[in-house]
């Protein structure tokens, strides 16, 4: 993609391409206007490689590797709102300590990680984090988060204004 568009393009889906060391080829900080990136089964083991995207919202990073480092997120990406970590190697609750100062964040999953099978999972992880309104898709109460509630604020599939690249 040339270097030209990458500041037009809104959402980025690189599911199932390899990283090499932590980096995926082509992915920088010349995507300024990215508000969704997805980034699922790519053999990420950490998230320090990651560009700084400063309007970014939506971040998928399901069924990879990672374990730790999220520090890195609040200062790359500080518009985060909807974070996926299901299918990682998640164990403790102190690993997401750090997304404390993602003020904007407020749907975090979980799925699939060892830390969810600790006792008072949620409940731990909205102290820890209250700025969340849905862990693994559900808030505080156990009410499902809506479908508008599941999409990022004037982002989704059918939102046809924006460019969408899919490799």
């Amino acid at each position: 993609l040339c270097s030209s568009r990458r500041m037009h393009v809104q959402e980025l889906v690189l599911d199932n391409c390899r990283s090499d060391e932590g980096k995926i080829e082509g992915l920088s900080g010349a995507f300024v206007n990215l508000e969704f990136l997805s980034l699922i089964n790519v053999g990420l083991t950490s998230v320090l490689n990651l560009p700084k995207l400063p309007k970014l919202k939506k971040l998928e990073l399901s069924d990879n590797r990672i374990s730790g480092g999220l520090d890195v997120l609040a200062e790359k990406l500080p518009n985060l709102t909807h974070l996926n970590l299901s299918g990682n190697k998640l164990k403790d609750i102190g690993t997401l300590e750090p997304l404390k100062i993602l003020h904007s964040l407020k749907s975090l999953d979980l799925f699939n990680c060892e830390v969810t099978n600790l006792n008072n999972y949620r409940e731990s992880v909205f102290k820890l984090l209250p700025q969340l309104t849905y862990l693994d898709g559900y808030d505080w109460e156990d009410k499902e988060a809506s479908d508008s509630d599941a999409e990022v604020d004037g982002v989704d599939e059918e939102d046809e204004e924006g460019e969408a690249e899919q490799f």
